[in-house]
């Protein structure tokens, strides 16, 4: 086992890890969400989804967040009328990715504040691990 405060820095970094991959993924899901297919009929952007599982980090003595997959949403895609489109089938209906940026926002902005906490975690570590440093000096 290795010393609380390394342990502590040590998930941050995993859960900082895993914030940042979710960050990534909900702005390519909103990048993409007027994405539509290359033909006529074709199939649009998928919104991609992405989980996670705990692991057990024997090192550092505790359960840490792994990626457990990157998958796509098997929500319906949203169908428009839009005879112009050069992704239009033979009715004029076009399909649209089934991306709601309401969501992917909301998605971003708590993935955001959860790695910003990370941070805090690993700041006030580091600022223990300076004052027991201190400490011994004196």
């Amino acid at each position: 086992m290795i010393d609380p405060l390394a342990a502590s820095t040590r998930f941050a970094s995993a859960g900082m890890e895993a914030q940042s991959l979710r960050l990534r993924i909900a702005a390519e899901n909103v990048a993409n969400s007027q994405s539509v297919g290359d033909s006529p009929g074709a199939d649009p952007y998928s919104r991609k989804t992405v989980s996670f599982s705990a692991a057990l980090d024997r090192a550092a003595g505790g359960a840490s967040v792994k990626l457990r997959a990157i998958g796509t949403d098997n929500a319906p895609f949203r169908i428009e009328r839009d005879p112009g489109s050069p992704a239009a089938d033979a009715e004029g209906n076009v399909k649209l990715p089934n991306v709601n940026t309401l969501i992917e926002m909301a998605d971003i902005r708590e993935a955001n504040r959860s790695y910003e906490a990370n941070v805090q975690v690993i700041k006030q570590a580091r600022a223990m691990v300076s004052s027991i440093i201190d400490l011994l000096r004196t």
